[in-house]
């Protein structure tokens, strides 16, 4: 399969095409407008699909409800701002038990903030974001053909266990360009769900709703989600090592800020510093037990992220105690150099005491 070079946006509208994506609905903001343009460009032309450009963040995520209720693999994509318009609307996919995959290219916040790189929405995405009890699957790529790839992991994701799927990336992941593989061709049809609306002939009429005035129902409803959310966490959460077996301090980084970090820690072995790297793929379920296991080989951690501090909040859950944890940061926008990062990560191995590799 030949390499394509493409933009992060546009890897994920053909990962999204590749992977059976029959409706897209969208509202253009900065910066993921050029998903909503490939898929425009190339998702109206295939037979028995939809594009539309919704009047609204609100417009479009009530439409995907609507494809997902009738039984179709669909995707819709924003940023931020356009995220948190579309919150009430996610937690009624999650209450009905319906897939989608939703992108958020994140930009900088609070308010209308700038279109620069940020990992400031973590919270938003990975606590569910909307009102109830219900958790969405966050998967964090770190280069433009992950985004491709975990495209594809999503849909299946999706349908797999009934619920939203997030893509959180952000404007530096969406912009940047690289050669990218596909591994799937679009498939020529998908099986139709067994819960999907498509007519009552022969059978008795359902209904898909959200509303119950029976509280003991209402609880069922939440145990039964509850029960999902445990089998997800046992089965699907993710994460990526470096260099840990014999690293004294361990960063942990998500997504484009993990991509800076590896090459801070390449400089920082260089210079005889035992430094390795987790990278949580899957944000939520949040890889607890490999936070865990790291910890008893060494009890020195730095989180680094692109905001002010979310996903350390994770971490020291993780550790319950059973390891140092610093944090850097850069909230405003500003995307930091590997030589930035590798100097706070000398600054942390000098002040913590921690021997140097001769």
């Amino acid at each position: 399969m030949p390499r394509i070079l493409l933009s992060g946006n546009s890897a994920i509208g053909e990962g999204a095409i590749r992977a059976g994506c029959q409706c897209y609905f969208g509202y253009p903001i900065t910066p993921q407008n050029e998903l909503t343009e490939y898929m425009a460009t190339h998702l109206s032309r295939r037979k028995g699909c939809s594009f539309i450009q919704a009047e609204s963040e609100l417009s479009a995520i009530n439409m995907v409800y609507g494809a997902s209720v009738a039984g179709v693999r669909v995707m819709t994509s924003s940023s931020s701002p356009g995220i948190s318009l579309k919150q009430e609307g996610i937690s009624y996919l999650a209450a009905c038990q319906l897939p989608a995959v939703i992108v958020n290219m994140s930009r900088g916040g609070p308010g209308l903030g700038s279109i620069s790189a940020t990992q400031s929405d973590y919270f938003q995405s990975t606590r569910g974001g909307g009102h109830g009890d219900y958790r969405t699957i966050v998967l964090a790529p770190s280069s433009v053909q992950e985004l491709a790839d975990l495209t594809h992991r999503a849909f299946d994701l999706a349908d797999r266990y009934l619920i939203p799927v997030i893509i959180l990336g952000d404007s530096m992941l969406g912009q940047m360009m690289e050669p990218v593989e596909f591994h799937h061709e679009v498939p020529r049809r998908l099986p139709v769900r067994d819960q999907a609306l498509r007519g009552a002939h022969g059978r008795a009429s359902r209904f898909v709703k959200t509303f119950t005035s029976k509280p003991t129902e209402l609880e069922e409803i939440n145990w039964s989600l509850f029960r999902r959310y445990r089998l997800i966490e046992k089965k699907e959460t993710t994460c990526e090592s470096s260099l840990v077996d014999d690293a004294e301090l361990v960063v942990v980084a998500f997504g484009i800020a993990a991509r800076i970090a590896k090459g801070a820690i390449r400089k920082a072995r260089s210079n005889g510093l035992k430094v390795g790297l987790l990278r949580p793929v899957t944000l939520w379920p949040f890889p607890s037990e490999q936070v865990k296991k790291t910890a008893a080989r060494t009890k020195h951690f730095l989180v680094f992220e692109m905001n002010m501090g979310q996903m350390v909040e994770d971490v020291k859950l993780a550790l319950d105690g059973a390891g140092e944890v610093g944090f850097y940061g850069r909230p405003g926008g500003v995307i930091p150099t590997p030589s930035e990062v590798f100097r706070v990560v000398s600054r942390e191995y000098y002040q913590r005491g921690l021997s140097i590799e001769r």
